[in-house]
């Protein structure tokens, strides 16, 4: 799989959703995609992030934006997680980390001022051709982050 690069086409990825259902990134061929990576289900963090994208689903929805999330978390803890707080969009596990790896979306970090390895909260927007239009490589705020997606979407 090769890496993420603006104005290049995404390659294709194949996951499961939290029902087991086999998703792929072009079977939303024509549509706007965001692929969110995030840490960990139930985590602040990325319960702020996720539920941001819930709240703003309508409109993301009139834009033609399909969001998927991706973390390495399992299909229950997916299931738990979108149930809880009413998620709309699948949730998908990358439990190897490969997808994550080939996109910029694991590796080193810094946590607490340490150096560590682990998930990096990023985010990939893909046009309705396939190619990425942004690659929001570190995502600093993640409650501000979906209205920034979103505006970004709208200013194209």
């Amino acid at each position: 799989m090769t890496a993420i690069a603006e104005g290049k086409k995404a390659p294709n990825f194949t996951l499961q959703d939290d029902a087991g259902k086999r998703v792929s990134l072009g079977d939303f061929k024509g549509k706007h995609v965001v692929v969110y990576f995030y840490p960990k289900d139930d985590t602040p963090g990325c319960t702020k992030e996720a539920c941001g994208f819930r709240d703003l689903w309508k409109e993301l929805q009139r834009a033609g934006v399909v969001v998927l999330g991706v973390s390495a978390d399992g299909a229950e803890s997916h299931t738990k997680f979108a149930a809880k707080y009413k998620l709309p969009f699948p949730l998908l596990s990358d439990p190897d980390r490969k997808l994550m790896q080939a996109w910029g979306a694991y590796g080193d970090k810094l946590m607490y001022g340490k150096k560590t390895r682990g998930v990096i909260r990023s985010t990939v927007w893909i046009g309705p051709d396939g190619v990425v239009r942004r690659h929001w490589a570190r995502v600093a705020d993640a409650a501000k982050h979906p209205a920034a997606v979103l505006e970004a979407i709208r200013g194209e």
